[in-house]
């Protein structure tokens, strides 16, 4: 049997009896005897019992050999010899003890990728999905070509002229509310004229003629000299 199928098979049939902290990893590097070791804890003997048997049952439905199982007596500790590959049904603290992770774990084997591939839902988890034409995803790409824009005399007239310059709007003056007076100070030098313009002497007024009145003529008498 494939190794990915049969791996798949052990790691379903340790899934369907609630099997703990699933371990599977690669020991090509490490040994010729086999090529894969999977590790699982059980709560209880009878549980370890349970998942040795699942795992049995289920590699000899699929067609596999199952060569030996050791350790169902005591239920602490029950291994499966499939061949090319060896599972280790274990309690926690016997695992823990024992620490099979430190001498086989050097190259762990991912069970997203090793789980359910040869089982109906793996075929139907790898095949392409489809999409509903519907969405976007599912909708083919339409190629883009480039459009030529035609440009009329106006068009090319108005894409000549270089676009003006935008004048800063002005500020507005600020609105005084209606019916208000607003009372601005007088400056220092305003102040100081009008008192100047107060301590000046009053201007003479000077009489107008009447209209109806002649002016007066001066009359300018001219002496001759006595010549001598």
């Amino acid at each position: 049997m494939d190794i990915k199928k049969l791996q798949s098979l052990v790691v379903d049939a340790l899934e369907d009896v609630k099997a703990q902290d699933i371990a599977l990893f690669d020991t090509t590097h490490l040994t010729s005897l086999f090529d894969r070791i999977a590790i699982a804890s059980g709560t209880s003997n009878r549980q370890t019992k349970a998942l040795a048997a699942s795992v049995r049952d289920k590699v000899k439905a699929a067609g596999g050999d199952v060569y030996g199982m050791e350790g169902e007596d005591t239920g602490e500790w029950v291994l499966v010899d499939l061949g090319d590959m060896i599972v280790h049904i274990m309690q926690a603290p016997i695992r823990a003890y024992y620490r099979l992770e430190e001498i086989w774990g050097d190259k762990p084997v991912k069970l997203g990728a090793a789980k359910r591939k040869s089982t109906k839902e793996g075929e139907e988890a790898d095949a392409p999905k489809k999409v509903s034409s519907h969405l976007a995803a599912g909708k083919k790409a339409v190629d883009a070509s480039p459009v030529i824009e035609k440009k009329t005399p106006a068009r090319k007239a108005a894409a000549a002229k270089p676009a003006a310059a935008k004048k800063p709007a002005a500020k507005k003056a600020a609105a005084v509310p209606a019916g208000k007076t607003i009372k601005v100070g007088k400056t220092k030098s305003a102040v100081a004229a009008a008192e100047a313009l107060k301590a000046l002497p009053p201007k003479r007024k000077v009489a107008k003629p009447k209209a109806d009145e002649a002016p007066a003529k001066t009359v300018i008498k001219r002496i001759k000299k006595v010549e001598e």
